[in-house]
């Protein structure tokens, strides 16, 4: 299974992007998708979360900026991003819990991560 972040790149302040993650592989079943960020020197924090029922979650930072929406036909996680700001600017990763078979446990698949650049 690998988790295919695109998207990232350069914006001015107050710009969107739109950033994409698609799962590819043996996957019978996806429960929760998620984009988590990290900038140097500061923990990986969590952005959004999507579950495969339910409510959505953000961060108090993006919330009402950012949405997050999946496409379970095409095991793919979208974030789209409007009115970035500068501290927007991190690495975007992807996440995944999900399971290859049905008799399988749940695992967690992490992205390589995608660059947004928040600046003028």
């Amino acid at each position: 299974v690998q988790l295919q972040a695109s998207g990232g790149g350069l914006v001015q302040p107050g710009g969107s992007l739109r950033l994409s993650c698609a799962a590819s592989g043996n996957i019978f079943s996806i429960n929760f998708m998620a984009w988590y960020r990290q900038t140097p020197g500061k923990q990986r924090e969590l952005v959004a979360l999507i579950p495969s029922q339910g409510t959505t979650n953000y961060a108090d930072s993006v919330r009402g900026r950012f949405t997050i929406s999946r496409d379970n036909a095409k095991s793919t996680v979208y974030l789209q991003m409007n009115s970035l700001k500068p501290e927007d600017t991190a690495v975007y990763y992807c996440n995944a819990q999900l399971k290859s078979r049905v008799l399988d446990p749940w695992r967690v698949y992490w992205g390589r991560g995608t660059r947004v650049t928040v600046s003028s």
